[in-house]
C-alpha cells in the first residue's frame, strides 16, 4: 500500500486556526503533510522562519496528538511544485475562504496542473468558524493591543503577546 503524500504551503505568519483546520481536513485525504512555509525575499515577516516553523511544530503536537507525526514543517523558496517534487508529495493541499479564494485558487491549479501534470490540487474548504480569519488581520488585531485568542492557537497567541506587549 503507498503513502499518500501532500504538502501545504503558506506563509505561516503566524499560523491562524483557519491553517490548522485546512491541516485537519488534509489529514483525511492524506496519510503524511509537508506544511511548507514560503519564503519570499520581498516580504518582511513579523516572525522568523524558525519561529514559525516552532510554532507550527507546537501547535500541531497541542492539537493533533497522535497525528502530529504525520506532519512536517519544511520551507521553500520558488515555486510549490518544485517543493512538492522535493517533498515527495503528489498532492498539493489549498484552503478556501470564500469565492474570491476560489477564483484565484483555480487559476492557480490550472497553471501548476500545466507545469507538473503529475500533482493533483485538492481544495480544502475552512470550516465556517474559521472562515473570516486571515494571518493579515490577526497581525494587525494583535499590535493594536486586540484579544487574538480566538482566532489562533494558543501557542501562537503566546508568541504574538511578546511581539506586541500592552
Amino acid at each position: 500500500m503507498s503513502t499518500t503524500v501532500a504538502i501545504y504551503a503558506g506563509s505561516f505568519d503566524p499560523l491562524t486556526n483557519g491553517h490548522m483546520d485546512v491541516i485537519k481536513g488534509a489529514l483525511t485525504v492524506s496519510d503524511h503533510i509537508y506544511v511548507a512555509i514560503g519564503i519570499q525575499a520581498s516580504k518582511a515577516p513579523l516572525f522568523t522562519l524558525d519561529e514559525r516553523r516552532q510554532l507550527i511544530e507546537k501547535a500541531t503536537r497541542d492539537e493533533l496528538g497522535p497525528d502530529a507525526s504525520k506532519i512536517d514543517v519544511v520551507s521553500f523558496e520558488g515555486l510549490l511544485i518544485d517543493a512538492a517534487r522535493k517533498n515527495g508529495a503528489h498532492i498539493m493541499i489549498r484552503g478556501l475562504r470564500d469565492g474570491t479564494d476560489l477564483d484565484y485558487e483555480m487559476q492557480m491549479a490550472g497553471m501548476n496542473e500545466s507545469m507538473a501534470p503529475e500533482l493533483q490540487t485538492v481544495f480544502i474548504p475552512a470550516s465556517p468558524s474559521v472562515r473570516t480569519i486571515t494571518a493579515t488581520l490577526v497581525r494587525q488585531i494583535a499590535s493594536m493591543g486586540g484579544d487574538i485568542r480566538q482566532f489562533v492557537p494558543k501557542a501562537v497567541a503566546k508568541a504574538l503577546a511578546k511581539k506586541f506587549p500592552h
